[in-house]
């Protein structure tokens, strides 16, 4: 079970968006390598990142934010947001990515995450993103006719190495996760699930780490770091105690 701290660029900034509108931003630092630094000190061991402006415009904007904080820390760094060729995804590999995120591709074009993932072996993630129960595309700017599950389910097999799975209507508004909708998701498929999208307190740290939720990698948690409402060590000792009684004989 991983906890990911996340960092959302706007403008070459650390932000937190809610509801995923870029007009409701808050700049929580305006050094995303600095911030990047903080998390691995805390004791975090991946780093999510995305870009908000390259969602909307289908191309990466914050490239050399997400190039300095690549060089910031030693973590691993998955990162989404206006990835949409297998160019852009090479390139991002090759400049330190530990994996990509794929989201609007994999509803426009499905067959390109498979080429994608058999070129790039457990380097490719894919984001599914809902409002409602359907499939958001274009950084949440658009809502599709496609269900979360039929579109995860178009890549079992694949090697696709993760699903983050976001409930838009939850996002930075610390109501807590969609536990319902992301454990039915992890239910439907064997690709592992990653909850994002409304984590609010260490209850839901506790909620992730109970037997129902184990089949979770873990969670994302941006707004809530941030401001405070989850304590790094209290989190991340609550996992490790976790995943030693899972080892226990």
């Amino acid at each position: 079970m991983i906890l990911f701290p996340a960092i959302d660029l706007k403008d070459g900034q650390c932000v937190r968006l809610k509801l995923g509108d870029m007009a409701q931003a808050t700049v929580y630092n305006p050094d995303p390598a600095a911030q990047a630094r903080t998390f691995e000190e805390q004791g975090f061991e991946w780093l999510h990142v995305v870009d908000l402006n390259g969602a909307f415009a289908g191309e990466s904007v914050n490239g050399a934010a997400v190039d300095a904080i690549v060089k910031a820390t030693k973590n691993p760094v998955q990162l989404g947001g206006g990835i949409r060729t297998l160019a852009h995804i090479e390139s991002w590999l090759a400049r330190g990515l530990a994996r990509v995120i794929l989201g609007t591709v994999a509803v426009r074009d499905p067959a390109l995450v498979i080429d994608a993932c058999k070129a790039f072996p457990g380097k490719i993630a894919v984001g599914i993103d809902a409002k409602g129960g359907k499939v958001a595309v274009e950084g949440w700017a658009e809502a599709s006719e496609l269900g979360v599950i039929e579109l995860a389910r178009k890549f079992e097999g694949a090697g696709v190495a993760a699903i983050i799975y976001t409930d838009i209507d939850r996002d930075g508004i610390l109501t807590g996760i969609n536990w319902e909708s992301t454990l039915a998701l992890a239910d439907a498929v064997s690709i592992p699930v990653i909850a994002s999208g409304g984590l609010a307190s260490i209850e839901d740290i506790h909620r992730m780490l109970r037997p129902d939720a184990r089949k979770l990698e873990g969670a994302i948690s941006g707004r809530a770091l941030y401001d405070g409402r989850i304590d790094p060590a209290e989190a991340l000792a609550l996992i490790k105690t976790a995943r030693q009684a899972e080892v226990q004989p």
